[in-house]
């Protein structure tokens, strides 16, 4: 998907570029600042100096006073931890049964201010547009229009074959509210059968006396000379030489009251002539145009989109009755290239259809990008926690717990799945790895007893840092979105924005301390030796200091 691929593109030199930022420029502010500390300068007016030097405090913060004293050990109570578990479970399934019901699509609408004159234009068209957008079956180069059989399995009229491109055109006409086809199809292939009759005082095919084949005599000229076309029909259709020959008359030709079949409004543009290797005249790619029914939702667009391709492909099937063994799925990225005449398909075209069509994949395409964002997210988190495995599923299982309350909030909060979102989803995954690694690290070397007490101190030495750091520094930019008039910006960036920093912290903040203290990772058994040995080189220490002292 372009969209996302360009949001990659852009975010990866963004991370990039913050990275190289971050270990050198920021590591030396940061020291600058620090030596400002020490010599008791002001922040502001860092230049000035302090009239006396005072000492700075030194301890630990309220926030960290807090969660150490009265979070930590209420949050480990054994019945709100069964609270939490339940509760994170029971809403994490609920939300997973609103993942199908999530809608698809964009509205239009959202793209206007709120003080917009244009949402009253879409309100009534919404409301009184009574009339459905035009589709066009094409029927691409390789078709013989000459022969009846090839001429049977394309007209609607009389004699034609029951399940033939305009026949099954009215089919789908006769079930509207399922197909969304409104109409039966205009066919310049019947309308041109009826053309080339000799029938009324003033026949439509008419040709000057006396000259040769090329003089055509068109129905706006009112010369009584004219006479009706000489064309030799067998049960209504022409030879093959004949039907090229004056098809190029009907689409030229005028409709009047006494001729109302000619076909140059309708059909000018309908029918290709073109001269094969031979430099004969044959006929290229054709369409037929019909409409759809009237369509307000995204779901009735992605439905006629669905249904009319569905049509292509049941005629292409149709137009191919030897090649059943082979399946006409359509591959969109070729279709404007020119096919070899065993191969040539038909397919739909509508407006609309430019902007819908990537919601016929959209779900698959959504499934793909977070699975393949989940794996990579995995081995990057088995690298940097040193190869812990079992600490990588459990980021990966919460980054899905996330995920899937995210979807949860776009289904409760109208939140359509598009490429906009999808987008947001990507970035979910990205922001939720920081407030679940760092909780993750610290228990990972916490050197606790047992996983509570490990919980309590990873909670206790990063629950600080995760809340002030990340959680209230993207609350206070994302708290600026809701007082924007762009509806776009409100639906698609403050209210994903704040579902994936609101459920990123419940989850870093309440969920995985609880989830670890019950089935966290095992002690690192590295960790340990290395803090006994630092404990028996501290005890041999102390003791040759204690025997030098007496000694002395």
């Amino acid at each position: 998907m372009p969209a996302v691929r360009v949001f990659s593109l852009y975010a990866a030199q963004a991370v990039l570029f913050d990275f190289l930022l971050q270990i050198s420029c920021f590591v030396a502010l940061m020291s600058l600042d620090s030596k400002r500390q020490e010599a008791s300068r002001y922040d502001v007016a860092c230049c000035i100096p302090p009239s006396k030097k005072e000492s700075i405090p030194k301890g630990e913060g309220i926030l960290y006073q807090c969660i150490k004293k009265y979070y930590a050990p209420f949050l480990m109570n054994d019945a709100v931890r069964v609270i939490v578990i339940v509760l994170f479970t029971s809403t994490c399934c609920t939300a997973i049964a609103m993942v199908n019901k999530i809608e698809l699509g964009l509205d239009q609408k959202l793209s206007m201010p709120e003080d917009s004159y244009v949402l009253d234009y879409f309100n009534n068209i919404s409301a009184y547009l009574s009339v459905g957008a035009p589709v066009y079956f094409v029927v691409q180069s390789g078709h013989n229009y000459t022969d009846a059989h090839g001429q049977n399995n394309i007209c609607g009229s009389n004699g034609c074959n029951v399940d033939s491109l305009l026949g099954q055109v009215f089919k789908a006409s006769q079930q509207s509210n399922g197909t969304k086809i409104a109409h039966l199809a205009s066919s310049w292939m019947d309308d041109y059968f009826d053309w080339i009759k000799p029938h009324g005082d003033h026949p439509c095919c008419r040709e000057y006396p006396g000259q040769s084949r090329e003089q055509f005599c068109p129905s706006t000229m009112n010369n009584k000379t004219c006479t009706s076309c000489n064309i030799p029909l067998s049960e209504g259709r022409p030879a093959p030489d004949d039907f090229l020959h004056y098809l190029p008359w009907f689409l030229s030709d005028m409709p009047t009251i006494k001729c109302a079949k000619g076909g140059h409004p309708a059909y000018s543009s309908a029918v290709v002539m073109k001269k094969d290797a031979n430099n004969e005249t044959e006929i290229g790619a054709t369409y037929f145009m019909t409409f759809h029914t009237v369509l307000k939702t995204n779901k009735d667009y992605i439905d006629a989109l669905k249904y009319a391709r569905e049509m292509g492909e049941q005629m292409t099937a149709m137009l191919h009755p030897n090649a059943s063994h082979r399946k006409f799925k359509y591959k969109y990225k070729n279709m404007i290239k020119e096919t070899d005449a065993s191969n040539y398909r038909v397919y739909p075209y509508s407006i609309f259809y430019v902007f819908y069509e990537q919601y016929l994949n959209i779900v698959s395409m959504t499934v793909i990008q977070l699975s393949t964002c989940l794996a990579v997210i995995f081995v990057i988190s088995t690298l940097l926690l040193g190869i812990d495995l079992y600490s990588s599923f459990i980021v990966i299982f919460v980054i899905a717990m996330i995920l899937c309350h995210m979807f949860g909030l776009m289904y409760l909060w109208d939140i359509t799945l598009n490429a906009i979102s999808l987008v947001n989803l990507i970035m979910c995954i990205g922001i939720s790895v920081e407030f679940c690694s760092h909780i993750i690290r610290a228990f990972a070397v916490s050197l606790g007893k047992t996983r509570k007490d490990r919980a309590i101190d990873s909670l206790t030495h990063m629950g600080s840092s995760v809340l002030s750091g990340i959680t209230l520094t993207k609350l206070g930019g994302i708290v600026v979105l809701a007082f924007s008039k762009s509806q776009l910006f409100q639906v698609f960036y403050f209210r994903m924005y704040l579902g994936m920093v609101l459920f990123g912290a419940t989850h870093g903040l309440i969920f995985l301390p609880v989830f670890l203290s019950y089935i966290g990772p095992k002690l690192n058994k590295a960790k340990v030796y290395e803090h006994q040995l630092k404990q028996s080189e501290n005890i041999d220490t102390s003791n040759r200091r204690y025997t030098t002292y007496n000694a002395i």
